[in-house]
């Protein structure tokens, strides 16, 4: 079925499912841990999810903020607290919208810079792949051979095919037995403190800035015109999507989301190639929220954890090829610098290397030219 820009079949479906790494384990710390209401921040992730697809008409993904998201569930933090950085992250995204500062940022940022981004992101991804594939590695090659087998698949697609593959297991197990009865359940208001705001930007707030502006808005923005050269979709449109929907979700339960380069490319290489992936996705978590909110830290923390490594083990290798993009020898320094140090530190550090590297190369070679 195909109307427009959108298509509803079972690669979209199967491309819907490629980000489902980041997704899962965050999402089980929140409810789990912080004690965020599962009806909530699934409602609102599969609201933000749908008008996403809708407004772009591209697969573009919502994902957990991560710094925010390790540090709330590391620290143990408060309903209210989530929610309150959710709404932090709003107004920081809206500033940079309306000031024009991720223009700004996307100017000035090269493009060996921002596939030294990617390529990290790639290697980070990598590694963790590596650990979840470990706890079972029979399971993750035979995750990984049906990948090979299926990506193409248009009646079988493999993410697809290693959901149910998944979901097998948990019912061989008897890890399905818990599951609830489904009952309608809306989300909780959530509310919050204009201190607790603050002190969400002290904890992990201002941690956090710069990674959404590489690897969420700059990075995310590279991809969608390596991916779709015909589409225009600029780092302000992106910076506006994130910033309302910060603004807008915490109240009904949501946690700080964003958009991120590593989803994207998962939802790509398994299939996503239209706003349709985001609306199927959106429809599914609403669904779950709605009438199966009381099941879904079990759900999600009984999948086997080798499958989605498998699922992350070849996404890292998308990542990681776009080295070969970056074909001068001068861009290489810059490039290698942001990845290092990345890997090695964070992403911001990796970012402002790579910047430091580029910039100081430029006037090194415009001194030799001008001697």
């Amino acid at each position: 079925m195909k109307f427009r820009s959108f298509e509803f079949n079972l690669r979209e479906l199967g491309g819907s499912m490629g980000d489902f790494g980041t997704l899962f384990p965050l999402a089980v710390g929140y409810i789990a841990v912080c004690g965020v209401d599962p009806a909530g921040l699934l409602v609102m992730m599969g609201l933000a999810n749908i008008a996403t697809g809708v407004i772009f008409q591209l697969p573009v993904p919502i994902e957990p903020m991560k710094v925010i998201a390790v540090v709330a569930i590391a620290q143990q933090w408060s309903p209210s607290l989530v929610y309150a950085s959710a709404f932090a992250m709003g107004i920081v995204w809206l500033l940079m919208a309306v000031t024009g500062g991720i223009d700004w940022l996307g100017a000035v940022t090269p493009q060996s810079v921002v596939r030294g981004i990617q390529v990290a992101l790639g290697v980070l991804l990598l590694v963790q792949a590596v650990r979840m594939l470990s706890t079972e590695w029979w399971l993750g090659l035979i995750a990984v051979l049906i990948v090979l087998l299926l990506r193409q698949n248009r009646y079988a697609p493999a993410a697809i095919v290693l959901v149910g593959f998944g979901a097998l297991i948990m019912a061989f197990q008897g890890k399905l037995t818990h599951l609830q009865a489904p009952s309608f359940a809306l989300p909780a208001p959530g509310s919050f403190t204009a201190q607790e705001v603050w002190q969400s930007l002290l904890l992990a707030g201002f941690a956090q800035i710069p990674l959404t502006v590489t690897n969420a808005t700059i990075s995310t923005c590279s991809l969608i015109h390596t991916y779709w050269p015909a589409k225009r979709v600029s780092e302000r449109q992106l910076s506006w999507s994130q910033g309302v929907m910060n603004i807008v979700t915490p109240f009904f339960g949501g946690m700080p989301m964003c958009h991120g380069a590593g989803g994207l490319a998962g939802q790509y290489y398994f299939g996503a190639r239209t706003g349709g992936a985001n609306i199927m996705e959106g429809t599914i978590e609403l669904f779950i929220g709605l009438f199966l909110a009381g099941s879904v830290v079990g759900l999600f923390a009984s999948f086997p954890t080798a499958i989605i490594g498998a699922m992350m083990f070849l996404v890292s290798f998308q990542l990681i090829l776009f080295v070969k993009d970056v074909r001068q020898t001068a861009d290489l320094f810059p490039l290698g610098a942001t990845v290092i140090v990345s890997v090695a530190t964070n992403m911001a550090y990796g970012f402002l290397a790579g910047l430091a590297v580029h910039y100081g190369v430029q006037w090194i070679s415009s001194r030799a030219t001008a001697n």
